[in-house]
């Protein structure tokens, strides 16, 4: 049995891995609007944490990030803010590109095991797929302000606005595109695979014996 379910979470990986690296260098994977892009890649990072827990989220959400930053060098697409940035400064485009993939994937992990204790398949699903692109956008925006936040290129796109309102208006539409998109088909996509039993049920707890007057 052991051997068998390390089997199924390494295939999932693997698919995972895959469809991230088909997503990433066909259209099917982003979006572009502007400087940012609507980017699906948040959901087989969701997929993959709710199979595979949080190192398998992290696994995949890593994957994630080293096809975004290589598209800073124009390899699978190219994105304006993501050449921009590393022209300034190569190895913070990569963290920037990197970390915060790799941290969505880890927690929505833990996400998905704690809503799972309280909620049904399909809507501890949804709730990771929603937490996933939730967390993307966070985590990508701080990055930015935190890395490159006194920068003149960040200083433009800022305009002079504070933080908080400045992260808002500029993800925008963007960014609730890929909550919704995420937690619809990642809902969806995990109900079918528990259905298919690649996601195990929960054991049930056992009731004490009471003794016999």
């Amino acid at each position: 049995m052991n051997r068998n379910f390390s089997t199924t979470q390494l295939t999932m990986l693997g698919l995972m891995t895959a469809l991230l690296l088909l997503m990433a260098y066909t259209p099917l994977g982003y979006l572009n609007i502007g400087p940012l892009a609507i980017t699906f890649n948040v959901i087989p990072v969701a997929v993959s944490a709710i199979v595979l827990g949080p190192v398998g989220g992290a696994v995949a959400g890593g994957v994630f990030g080293i096809t975004s930053f290589l598209q800073c060098i124009g390899i699978g697409g190219s994105s304006a803010m993501g050449v921009a940035l590393f022209q300034i400064n190569p190895f913070l485009a990569f963290v920037q590109r990197f970390v915060p993939r790799v941290l969505d994937g880890l927690l929505i992990g833990y996400v998905f095991n704690a809503a799972r204790k309280h909620l049904n398949v399909y809507t501890a699903c949804a709730v990771t797929g929603f937490c996933s692109a939730f967390f993307n956008t966070v985590f990508f925006m701080l990055a930015l302000v935190l890395l490159y936040g006194n920068t003149e290129y960040v200083q433009g796109l800022m305009g002079g606005k504070n933080i908080i309102v400045f992260i808002c208006t500029f993800v925008g539409v963007n960014a609730v595109c890929e909550m919704i998109s995420s937690t619809i088909l990642t809902g969806a996509v995990g109900a079918a695979l528990y259905k298919a039993r690649f996601i195990p049920a929960l054991k049930q707890k056992s009731e004490p014996v009471q003794a016999e007057m």
